[in-house]
């Protein structure tokens, strides 16, 4: 004997009680199993919208991180203007502000941290210690990630202003001279001719490439000009 959905406009139809149900009649005519499903579903999509917030959190506290990094580094090197010397950024910190590189055309400005090693890239780019000081005499090499700090790379073009705040206060001017990609084990670019006044600047590559660490090292060279010479 069939039923009758009585809050219902509809009666029984080809079996199925309330085929059109009122609001009222929803949660008796839904199949046990379709409450299930639909259950389920909500579930995943809640766990879902949780993870997804996580990684919203876990991504702002980086730049949050970063943000406060390069506050602590901007004070460290404003400090070392004032005539202190190997300013730690942060009490546990195992490296220090060297100098300060900007490239005009590309509205880049970085901080230059002492050594090259994981750890110093990771707040900025990095001075290979043995090389000369930046804005020195003799051929300065910097390190940086090819994607943050030394992205730019890509789009530098020859001939275009380099400079470099020393911790005096006084600034160098380069122009980029060459680009070209070498061989990780090519230690020709830390070479340092007589009577040169270069800043060598190497990144991974390629820019693109799905994982760091490869074979090939892209290595922009700038010289410094004559000291008459102005932007």
């Amino acid at each position: 004997m069939s039923t009758v959905c009585h809050n219902c406009s509809h009666h029984e139809f080809l079996g199925v009680e309330c085929a059109w149900p009122a609001p009222t009649c929803r949660e008796g005519a839904v199949p046990r199993r379709q409450r299930i499903v639909s259950w389920s579903i909500k579930a995943i999509a809640a766990v879902s919208l949780l993870v997804a917030l996580s990684q919203f959190g876990q991504a702002g506290y980086i730049h949050a991180k970063a943000w406060l990094a390069q506050t602590l580094i901007s004070q460290a090197w404003h400090k070392t203007l004032a005539g202190a010397s190997q300013v730690k950024p942060w009490p546990w910190a195992d490296t220090w502000p060297v100098a300060r590189l900007s490239v005009p055309a590309r509205g880049v400005e970085l901080y230059v941290l002492a050594g090259s090693q994981g750890r110093s890239l990771a707040f900025g780019p990095g001075h290979v210690f043995g090389t000369a000081d930046p804005g020195a005499a003799g051929n300065s090499v910097i390190g940086g990630h090819r994607d943050t700090h030394f992205a730019f790379l890509e789009w530098v073009q020859a001939g275009e202003a380099v400079e470099v705040e020393m911790p005096t206060g006084e600034v160098a001017v380069y122009r980029i001279t060459d680009q070209r990609v070498v061989d990780k084990s090519d230690t020709g670019v830390l070479a340092s001719p007589p009577d040169t006044h270069r800043l060598t600047l190497v990144t991974c590559y390629p820019f693109d490439a799905l994982r760091a660490g490869g074979p090939l090292r892209y290595v922009v060279t700038a010289e410094q000009p004559g000291a008459s010479e102005t932007l």
